[in-house]
């Protein structure tokens, strides 16, 4: 029988192949990613100076009862510092036609303030909540959990407002709109 391999004290992380994320590479994976059709969404919440938001594509109902929402929130980012430190968020659903809103939103280069000129703003719950969209609700958090880069906030719904209008879509990396499918055979 022969001796046991002598063990090394801190062996290289780059000689170990389960380093290594498993699956494939981020590219393949946010290629697969735009092609989930999502609405757009912007979520605001109260920071120390002002209003802060940022437009996401993952939001979803949780649950009816209680009324719960899921938003995904990028790691590091101010908004979701502020729904962590104040405890409420608003959703807002927007419609078609508010993509440069969710632009703007959008942009990591884009300071708070002007993010939010120009829009009607009030507080609803102490949260801002922007006039206009599709529908939006205010949430109290119940839960936030991070899940690589980015954290799942579970809010329960404390105030609501369903407007009308069509939703904005986001797809293939690009703002889109629903149409109307025609049934074959239907000119």
């Amino acid at each position: 029988m022969s001796a046991p391999p002598p063990l090394t004290a801190d062996p290289s992380p780059y000689d170990d192949p389960l380093h290594d994320e498993p699956g494939p590479g981020a590219a393949r994976c946010l290629g697969l990613y735009a092609k989930l059709a999502a609405g757009v969404s912007v979520v605001t919440a109260r920071g120390e100076d002002g209003p802060l938001g940022m437009t996401v594509s993952a939001v979803t109902s949780l649950s009816a009862r209680p009324p719960l929402l899921l938003a995904c929130l990028r790691d590091g980012s101010r908004t979701l510092a502020a729904v962590r430190s104040h405890g409420a968020f608003a959703v807002h659903l927007l419609r078609e036609e508010q993509h440069d809103l969710a632009g703007r939103f959008a942009s990591p280069t884009t300071p708070a303030a002007q993010r939010f000129a120009g829009t009607d703003t009030r507080q609803v719950l102490g949260v801002p909540v922007i006039a206009g969209a599709l529908a939006w609700s205010v949430c109290l958090v119940k839960d936030v959990r991070r899940y690589g880069d980015h954290h799942l906030v579970v809010g329960q719904v404390a105030a609501v407002h369903v407007g009308g209008g069509r939703p904005l879509l986001w797809h293939d990396r690009r703002f889109r709109t629903l149409c109307k499918l025609v049934p074959e055979g239907a000119e």
